[in-house]
Order: C-alpha cells, then sequence, then structure tokens
C-alpha cells in the first residue's frame, strides 16, 4: 500500500544530521535525557517528557501529533520513582496516544488514541488498536493484538489478528511513511 505524502513546511521541522525530523511544536522536556536514533518523526503537539527519566526510541520511528510519551513511575513508601522509557525500532505511535509504558518492544503498532499504562511491556511485533486503553502492568506478548474491548487476541501463526510478516509489514510501513513525510517546496 503506497501512502501518500505528508508534506510539512521546511519553517515548522528541524531536520537532525541523524535524519530526526522534529516539529518546532513539539515539548521536549529534558532534551539532554532524550535519544532519538536517527529517521525518528516527531510531530506536531507531540510531548516527550524527558525530565522525569530517559526516554530512548529507535530507528524509523513515528511519534504521532498530541501523543504523549512518558516514562513509567512507581509510587513507594518515600516517594516516586521514574524509570526509563525504551522504544524498539520501527514503532508507529498515533495521534493523541498517551504512553507510559516501561519497555515497547520492535515493530509496534500504536492506534490513534490509545492509552498505554505505566510499566507495559509490549514485546516485539505487537499491535494496539485505535481507542484500546491498556491498563498498568500489562504485557503484551509477541504477536498479539490489544484491543479497543479490553481483550488480547492472537499469537503467532494466528493471522486473523496479527500478520504473519508483521516485522516486514511494520519495516515497509515506518520506512514509506519516513520517505513520503517531505518538504513543502
Amino acid at each position: 500500500m503506497e501512502l501518500p505524502d505528508i508534506v510539512y513546511s521546511k519553517d515548522e521541522y528541524v531536520e537532525t544530521a541523524s535524519g530526526n525530523k522534529v516539529s518546532r511544536q513539539t515539548v521536549l522536556c529534558g532534551s539532554q535525557n532524550i535519544v532519538l536514533n536517527g529517521k525518528v518523526i516527531v510531530q506536531s503537539g507531540a510531548v516527550i517528557r524527558g525530565d522525569l527519566a530517559n526516554v530512548r526510541t529507535g530507528r524509523f520511528c513515528v511519534i504521532s501529533k498530541n501523543s504523549v510519551i512518558r516514562p513509567p513511575f512507581k509510587q513507594f513508601s518515600k516517594g516516586i520513582a521514574f524509570f526509563p522509557l525504551h522504544v524498539g525500532d520501527h514503532v508507529f505511535i498515533g495521534e493523541n496516544a498517551v504512553v507510559s509504558a516501561a519497555q515497547i518492544g520492535s515493530f509496534v503498532y500504536i492506534g490513534k488514541d490509545a492509552v498505554i499504562g505505566k510499566r507495559c511491556i509490549l514485546k516485539d511485533c505487537c499491535i494496539i488498536e485505535d481507542g484500546a486503553i491498556l491498563p498498568p502492568e500489562t504485557t503484551v506478548a509477541n504477536y498479539m493484538r490489544f484491543t479497543k474491548n479490553g481483550t488480547m487476541e492472537g499469537g503467532q501463526g494466528n493471522p486473523n489478528f496479527v500478520p504473519p510478516a508483521m516485522q516486514d509489514k511494520m519495516v515497509e510501513f515506518t520506512k514509506s511513511f519516513y520517505e513520503h513525510f517531505v518538504k513543502a517546496g
């Protein structure tokens, strides 16, 4: 499936030496603690909370408009502690998603308006549907789909829920998204 070009103004986005495209309308708190490993797109209105703990993304990740990426925390008797958030390669995070996971594997699709509760672990090649709300400390295994209804479906080899070629599809999708995210003029 060929994606249409998404055209942006060169004044609105900053392109780094490693190919990251970051909107000037994003909120990057604690930017010294945020590592984008190359060819990552951060769209306008996105918030990344590096002031709480380290946030690290792999290559070819897409953080869509108005999504919030914040490290997970745990309440202790002496206070609160934040933990680093690691995101793998070829991950798509949809519009208005709120992510507070401990770890997101590679080749993961998170739909728009999804909420990922604190300290969740998303393994490789899983799908979180649009509007799904993942309870805190949930683990979504490889090749599983977490639905809007709150159920977990799938498993490797069950093509009704997650395609067997999920890894290839996410590589193709995120690279295509990056290639079609072009400067105006």
